[in-house]
C-alpha cells in the first residue's frame, strides 16, 4: 500500500487518508458560452490577491475529470477504453483557498472531494521543480495532471502511453483552460519540469507520470 492507496500497478488509487474534504456540487450552467470561452481563452500568467473560493476550485477539478453520470462511467474528458488513467493533485498555498489549509491534495472524481496528502505550502519547492518558473510559486494553487499509464497500456500496449494518455491529458487541460475562462480566472499550462521532483513533492509513487502543471489564480 502506498500513500495514494492500492497497489503501484495502477489498481485502486484512493488515498489512504482520514482527511477527506467535500467540495460544493459542480455547476452545470454558466454565464459564458462555449464559443465565448474559446474566443477569449488565453495563457494568463498574472494573478490577483484574493483567495479562490472552494466552489471555484471544485469547478476546475470537475471540469478536468469530473463524473457526469450516476454510474460513474463517464467523465468530462474522454478516455480511450474508458480506462481513465489521469489523476489530479492540487498544491494550495497559505490562505489561498477559502477554508482550506496549505498543502498537497488529491482529487477524487467519484466522490467529488479532496483528500489531503500532506500539509504545508510547497509552492516554492514546486517552482524549483518547474525550472524556477515564478508563476508556479505566485499562483494560489497549481493543478497537477498525472497519469497512471498502466491503466491504458494493459489494453492498448505502448501506444496507450505514447499516444492515448497524452491525448487525454490534452482534453483535460483544455477543459481547465475553458473553465478558468468561464470563471474569470487566470491559468497557463506548464510542461517544463523535473518529473521525479514533482512526484516527490506530491508524495506520489513512481507509477504516476506528471504531464502538466496548471497554476491558477484570480484574474487581475
Amino acid at each position: 500500500m502506498n500513500r495514494f492507496g492500492g497497489n503501484q500497478d495502477g489498481g485502486s488509487s484512493r488515498l489512504f487518508s482520514e482527511d477527506t474534504i467535500s467540495l460544493p456540487p459542480p455547476q452545470r450552467t454558466g454565464g459564458l458560452s462555449v464559443e465565448e470561452a474559446l474566443f477569449n481563452r488565453r495563457s494568463r500568467r498574472t494573478y490577483g490577491d484574493r483567495p479562490l473560493e472552494r466552489t471555484e476550485l471544485g469547478q476546475l477539478l470537475w471540469a478536468a475529470q469530473g463524473v457526469t453520470d450516476r454510474r460513474g462511467a463517464y467523465r468530462t474528458a474522454p478516455s480511450a477504453g474508458a480506462l481513465y488513467p489521469l489523476e489530479l493533485s492540487v498544491t494550495i498555498g497559505a490562505d489561498a483557498v477559502e477554508s482550506l489549509g496549505a498543502g498537497v491534495y488529491r482529487y477524487s472524481p467519484v466522490g467529488h472531494e479532496l483528500e489531503r496528502v500532506q500539509s504545508g505550502d510547497v509552492r516554492k519547492q514546486l517552482r524549483t521543480a518547474a525550472l524556477d518558473q515564478d508563476i508556479v510559486e505566485l499562483a494560489p494553487i497549481s493543478i497537477i495532471v498525472c497519469a497512471v499509464d498502466e491503466r491504458t497500456t494493459q489494453k492498448y500496449g505502448q501506444r496507450g502511453a505514447s499516444r492515448y494518455v497524452p491525448m487525454e491529458a490534452g482534453h483535460a487541460g483544455q477543459n481547465i483552460y475553458l473553465q478558468a475562462e468561464s470563471l474569470g480566472l487566470s491559468t497557463v499550462s506548464v510542461g517544463a519540469f523535473d518529473d521525479e521532483r514533482v512526484r516527490d513533492i506530491l508524495g506520489a509513487p513512481p507509477t504516476r507520470r506528471p504531464l502538466y502543471i496548471f497554476p491558477v489564480g484570480p484574474r487581475v
